[in-house]
């Protein structure tokens, strides 16, 4: 009896160890992509696509809000098991960890004051612009336009903003869909800003996790593939972003 009960616990401690969710990081700063609700829970279309990939994946997750300069530490500290946040996949970025397929495409765009116009990135030669630290807008794009602007940089793109709507900033530039958002939706800046420009060059959004979880990323991929056929990405994109 002693030993089939300690076999049944055992097994029900292999179980509870089977359904212990995985710890998704991201930075909820970045709306419709990641943000908190009203009640402070993490949503946006990263979010309810990572779900719909889990669900389709047989993977249990569990979402927690991280500040971005800490979220890549938490994924290689442990404290993580999957980024969900916004991140480009870039040759650094792959040196450093391993990216699920793409699950989003997106431009660079330059959010500008109504009755502001520019034709190209070198019209902002000069000029103030901000954006969230250590995003692709920041340590990829405007360096590699080598275009001499003066560069502001915020830990929430939310503050830049602030600042742009203050007059303290010519431009934000970050990812089109959030360039959107806050030019386009958000009640505040509706009437004060618009999309200047977007560039031409497109990234890729991916899930990030640790180099050696190869096996994680063939589960997500899976997961990836199958929300795509049946259907649900465009669900989730009519969901965050409307029809075209």
């Amino acid at each position: 009896f002693s030993a089939t009960l300690l076999s049944l616990l055992l097994c029900a401690s292999l179980a509870n160890a089977a359904e212990k969710p995985l710890i998704v990081a991201s930075d909820a700063t970045w709306p419709p992509i990641e943000m908190l609700d009203e009640n402070k829970n993490v949503v946006g279309y990263s979010i309810d696509y990572l779900k719909a990939v889990a669900k389709e994946a047989g993977l249990n997750v569990e979402f927690r809000n991280t500040a971005w300069d800490g979220i890549f530490a938490a994924l290689e500290s442990r404290q993580a098991d999957i980024i969900a946040s916004s991140v480009t996949i870039t040759d650094k970025r792959k040196k450093a960890m391993l990216f699920t397929d793409p699950y989003y495409e997106l431009h660079q765009a330059v959010v500008l004051p109504l009755g502001k116009e520019i034709k190209d990135l070198e019209e902002l030669a000069g000029k103030r612009v901000g954006g969230q630290i250590g995003t692709t807008a920041m340590v990829q794009t405007i360096p590699a336009s080598k275009i001499k602007m003066i560069v502001k940089t915020y830990d929430e793109v939310g503050l830049a903003f602030e600042d742009l709507a203050k007059g303290n900033l010519d431009a934000v530039m970050c990812d089109d869909p959030v360039a959107k958002y806050y030019a386009n939706t958000k009640d505040e800046y509706r009437d004060k800003f618009h999309i200047g420009l977007v560039t031409g060059d497109p990234e890729f959004y991916g899930f990030a996790l640790r180099k050696n979880d190869k096996e994680l990323a063939q589960k997500l991929n899976a997961g990836i593939k199958a929300v795509q056929e049946k259907g649900i990405e465009k669900q989730i994109l009519e969901k965050w972003f409307g029809t075209n």
